[in-house]
Formats: C-alpha cells, sequence, structure tokens
C-alpha cells in the first residue's frame, strides 16, 4: 500500500497546476522494480487531468477510461490494438532502462521507479502551445527536454551520460518538435472534440468553513467544481495573504469533479478582526468569484456532536455501571 501512495504522489509531483485558460494532453509511463503486488509497467493518459486511456504489464491490454472514449474507439476500431502493441514495447525498453539507471547510481536491489511524462498544453485563447519531456528517478528529476533550444537539462551528474548521447541524436530533436507543436496538439483536440460534454463543462463548488477545535486553524474546503483550473486562497481586507496559509492539493472526488482546501491559522487573529479575512474561489472562465467572510456563525464544526455523543456514552456506562452493581447486590442477597 505505502509503494502504491508513492506511485501516486509521483505522479502528482509531475503534473503542473495552472490558473490560464490551458488544456492539456499528458502520458505517463511508469517502471518500477521490486514493488509488491503492482505491476512492473503502468500507462496512464490524461486530457485535461481526466484519465482517458490506462495499460499495465499485468492486464497486457490498453483501456479507455471514459464514456467518451468509447464514441472515439468506435470512429477508430484499431486505436486500442494500436497502443497495447506500442505500450507493450515500452514495457520491454522501459524493463531495460530501470536496469540501466540503477548502474547510474551503483544499486541493485531495492524498489525503484522510472517516470517519464511527456505531452503539451494549448491555449485555446491566444493558441500558445508549450510542450514538456521530463524524466524522474525514484521522485526526483533526472533529466528534461527544453523545447527551445531542443537540448537536455540533466539536473545530476548520474544523467550527464544520457543528455550527451541524446543531444548528439539531432533527428531525435527534430521528432519531439514536431511532437510539441503538431503531433500532440492534434490529439488533444480530438480528444476535446470527443469529450466536450465532459471536458468543457463548468460547475461551481460547495464552499464550507470547517473547524475541528477553536485553536485549530480554520479550513476553507471547496468541493464539487469542474474543471479543475481554481484559485483558492485567504483574503484580508481584500489584499491575499500569504502568512499563516497551508495549501492542500487538488483532488478528485468519485463523481469526477474536484475538491481543494486552504488552511488558516486564526492562533494570532484578534476576534474583532475575524470580519477583515474571507476565502475566495475562483474557476477560470467564471468572472464572478465565490466570496465566503470568515464569520464564526458559519463556520461548521463536530465539537457539539462529539460533546454530545460523549455525554451519551458516559449516561450509558453510568447506567450499565449502576445496573451490574444491582445485579450482583441481588445475587449476593443483598438486594
Amino acid at each position: 500500500f505505502l509503494q502504491m501512495c508513492l506511485l501516486l504522489l509521483l505522479i502528482i509531483n509531475f503534473c503542473l497546476f495552472s490558473a490560464h485558460m490551458l488544456h492539456s494532453l499528458k502520458n505517463f509511463y511508469t517502471a518500477s522494480t521490486e514493488v509488491p503486488n503492482f505491476p512492473e509497467f503502468v500507462v496512464v493518459g490524461l486530457v485535461d487531468d481526466v484519465q482517458m486511456i490506462h495499460y499495465d504489464s499485468n492486464t497486457q491490454r490498453a483501456e479507455a477510461k471514459q464514456d467518451w472514449m468509447n464514441r472515439f474507439t468506435a470512429d477508430d476500431p484499431q486505436y486500442l490494438e494500436r497502443e497495447t502493441e506500442r505500450f507493450k514495447g515500452l514495457q520491454q525498453i522501459y524493463k531495460a532502462n530501470v536496469e540501466i539507471v540503477k548502474k547510474h547510481f551503483n544499486q541493485t536491489r531495492g524498489v525503484h521507479i522510472v517516470q517519464w511524462m511527456i505531452g503539451c498544453d494549448w491555449d485555446d485563447e491566444t493558441g500558445q502551445l508549450n510542450g514538456f519531456n521530463q524524466h524522474g528517478y525514484d521522485g526526483e528529476d533526472f533529466i528534461a527536454l527544453d523545447q527551445k533550444t531542443l537540448t537536455w537539462v540533466a539536473p545530476i551528474p548520474q544523467a550527464l551520460f544520457t543528455k550527451i548521447k541524446w543531444d548528439g541524436d539531432i533527428a531525435h530533436g527534430e521528432y519531439w518538435k514536431n511532437y510539441y507543436f503538431q503531433e500532440c496538439v492534434e490529439w488533444l483536440k480530438k480528444h476535446l472534440d470527443y469529450g466536450k460534454s465532459t471536458l468543457q463543462k463548468i460547475e461551481l463548488p460547495l464552499v464550507s468553513l470547517l473547524q475541528k477545535t477553536p485553536s485549530s486553524p480554520v479550513t476553507c474546503h471547496a468541493s464539487g467544481f469542474y474543471p479543475n483550473k481554481i484559485m483558492l486562497f485567504w483574503t484580508r481586507d481584500g489584499e491575499e495573504v500569504h502568512e499563516d496559509v497551508d495549501h492542500g492539493e487538488i483532488l478528485h472526488n468519485h463523481d469526477g469533479t474536484f475538491q481543494k482546501s486552504v488552511d488558516l491559522d486564526v492562533s494570532s487573529v484578534k476576534a474583532e478582526d475575524w470580519g477583515r479575512y474571507s476565502c475566495v474561489f475562483q474557476l477560470s472562465g467564471v468572472n464572478e468569484d465565490i466570496v465566503t467572510k470568515l464569520d464564526p456563525k458559519v463556520i461548521k464544526t463536530n465539537r457539539g456532536k462529539t460533546e454530545n455523543k460523549l455525554a451519551a456514552g458516559l449516561l450509558a456506562m453510568a447506567v450499565c455501571i449502576a445496573g451490574v452493581l444491582i445485579w450482583r447486590r441481588r445475587n449476593n442477597g443483598e438486594g
């Protein structure tokens, strides 16, 4: 379970959040060694951070993960078969790549993970394109392609040999240039067209203020929004607050929408100053913000419920003890 959580965290770390009106196509290829109960090779394809295709070395089969992908594959019946064969080939390549990278680090055994993220962002308002091609090892950056210079950037010494080898392949760089600015965005637009009823919908969230105890931070929690191109932050007198603020990750809900929270430490905020604070939710493409004032009357807490449950529990325990004592006295002839 811990290894699976690590893998998911690595994927999350690779994902790039932007407040701009961007659409994205991202493909993650993950190869691992000695991770119990987890496939050695996994492929996940995302459109606007929504999974649309999956493959792993256990099933050996590419599978569509959205209803609108069924229409996509109906118009291109060989798509999943082609992707399956392509992923099988990459599976063998990455199985060898893991061993190569382990040698660079003088490692022989243990849990190790190699990841590759490739894809592009497209701004449907300005037409601006941005490509990315990043490789990671055990949760750290290993090597990445600079799309402007078409040269590889190696942040660690172990990746220098790979950089020199790949920089020397001019045709390789030209291929990625074509992929960034033509092939990737064409695939992205095609997926957006098929999934527009889902991918281009707009749903506003329910925003709530939560607090566990009077000394706990106040959590501003927004749930049920779509898409995930949002900003959630605290303000004081209309200005964004950066100190004493803790931002949570954007998380998936079971219905395909998203949720996010941001905490504000109110331990040093005077009671008379609470009204100067507000939680602000902004959704890309929607002009009107959702502003929630920091008001003790609207904060939801389970303190009352917990106290009531505790009181009820203590009362029930007292009745039980009294009943046991009476029963024992009667059985001893004392009653």
